[in-house]
């Protein structure tokens, strides 16, 4: 099967909820003239694949950043509409600074689905495992972690931490997720969706 066949069958990937990053001034907003005057312009970050999206919201829902909405395609367009998926670097300045808290909260409400990852997780190329892509993780702890994960799977981040001696795992997949969201040069996507210029 070539990849061009490969990519026209792999499902597309929807979000249902998001976190408002920042609703950026009027002044900004110049090329949205085609909204209705009680929309607003929002960015946002997906819960379910961390995407990067430019939404009109209906004033009337008091968007803020760190407020967490549905925008699964059966809301009403009304009230809330995807415009586009967007970069790291069109956020806005304040857009940044909430991305961390964003990305730092779901991690902890996916912590079941990140778990999970832990311990299925293989080797990304020959020479690299995907354990050892996360900020921290050499070698030696992928190699321990492998190793109690076979004994038995891990049941959360505090079962990972206990067994395997690291520290705070929470940051290290945030880090992880921010490093993918924001560097342009990523090769591998753990976590966050791939922008839209990668073809996927």
């Amino acid at each position: 099967m070539n990849r061009d066949v490969m990519r026209r069958s792999k499902p597309k990937l929807y979000e249902d909820e998001a976190i408002i990053l920042d609703t950026p001034p009027p002044t900004r907003l110049e090329r949205h003239t085609h909204l209705d005057k009680d929309m607003l312009v929002a960015q946002v970050l997906g819960v379910e694949h961390f995407t990067l999206l430019e939404a009109a919201i209906n004033q009337s829902l008091n968007p803020r950043p760190g407020m967490r909405i549905y925008i699964g395609k059966d809301v009403p367009r009304p009230l809330i509409r995807i415009v586009r998926r967007i970069g790291y670097s069109e956020l806005t300045e304040n857009a940044k600074y909430e991305l961390e808290k964003a990305v730092e909260s779901i991690v902890k409400l996916r912590e079941d689905r990140i778990t999970e990852f832990i311990n299925t997780c293989g080797p990304l190329t020959p020479r690299l495992h995907a354990l050892e892509a996360l900020p921290g993780i050499g070698k030696k702890l992928s190699m321990r972690i492998i190793e109690e994960r076979n004994k038995e799977p891990f049941k959360n981040f505090a079962d990972v931490e206990k067994r395997v001696g690291i520290q705070n795992i929470e940051k290290i997949i945030a880090k992880r997720i921010l490093e993918e969201l924001s560097d342009p040069n990523t090769r591998h996507w753990l976590f966050a969706r791939p922008p839209a210029h990668q073809g996927i």
